[in-house]
């Protein structure tokens, strides 16, 4: 039920042509109307279904929320964070469409991989904390069934950190990094396995995500479930140069300056930051 687009560009190759890949993902949880018709149970809408009242939150998406109970928690999910949830659908004429609650279950999902109204109302949200959402069809299904504004009620069981969410340092350089003469700064995050490293004409294969210093997340093996294998004389010169530091086994941080990445010749501008695992060396 809970769906949402996604385009993905791989985008440390120096090539057009491969930065200009682009994966459409439509993913598909839950399932309206097959628990009406499977069990037969309904839960009443709350008695402000038809439009959110005087005491909720907006948001600057059109979003509206109000909080039914706090949580226990103190941490707030991210965009690529794995949530556990339970929840309860209606459309604004009080008609329930799905509930995990009915099913007596709870559901788990990446937040990136649901309508953007999901995933703006649970990154709110903290373990333990139940929320009830008035999501505008411009965040729901855009036109499509169940139309309009959909009203959700839903209770954040418990969240799992990704890999893909940027890291607290994201934003500079920590003062526990190393700096190279040409302004490359890395630090390792995991000691490697291997004993040589690669040279500058080496093939290696990597796991790898990369972040602008705003914490946006723009390329990922990681994601895509598949490792990158390339030649190091064939990337940005931050990812030659930082890569033949490492050894086989080993995960380091890179703070890539600008001059190092793309040059300011096209996007991503500035400063990246890229969390890497060496996997072999060719």
């Amino acid at each position: 039920m809970l769906r949402l687009e996604i385009s993905k560009s791989s985008v440390i190759e120096k090539g057009s042509m491969m930065r200009s890949i682009v994966i459409a993902i439509l993913v598909v949880f839950l399932s309206p109307f097959v628990l009406v018709a499977q069990q037969g149970a309904t839960i009443p809408p709350p008695p402000d279904v038809a439009a959110p009242p005087a005491d909720s939150v907006k948001t600057r998406s059109g979003l509206y929320y109000k909080v039914l109970s706090p949580g226990t928690g103190t941490e707030h999910p991210g965009p690529y964070d794995t949530v556990v949830a339970k929840y309860t659908g209606w459309t604004t004429d009080g008609k329930m469409f799905d509930s995990s609650v009915v099913r007596n279950s709870a559901v788990s999902f990446p937040v990136n991989r649901v309508i953007a109204g999901w995933g703006e109302a649970v990154q709110l949200m903290v373990a333990g904390e139940k929320l009830r959402v008035w999501i505008p069809q411009k965040l729901a299904y855009k036109g499509k069934e169940p139309k309009g504004t959909l009203v959700f009620e839903i209770e954040l069981v418990s969240f799992s950190p990704s890999p893909l969410s940027p890291p607290p340092d994201v934003k500079a350089v920590p003062a526990d990094a190393s700096r190279t003469r040409s302004g490359l700064a890395y630090k390792s995050l995991r000691e490697g396995t291997g004993t040589r490293h690669p040279a500058s004409s080496s093939t290696v294969t990597v796991h790898y995500t990369g972040w602008t210093t705003d914490g946006k997340m723009f390329d990922s093996s990681v994601e895509r479930g598949q490792p990158a294998s390339f030649p190091l004389n064939g990337v940005i010169a931050g990812w030659t140069e930082g890569l033949q530091l490492m050894v086989e086994g080993q995960k380091m941080r890179f703070w890539i300056p600008e001059s190092l990445a793309y040059r300011g010749e096209r996007e991503p501008y500035g400063m990246l930051v890229f969390d890497v695992e060496l996997i072999s060396i060719k």
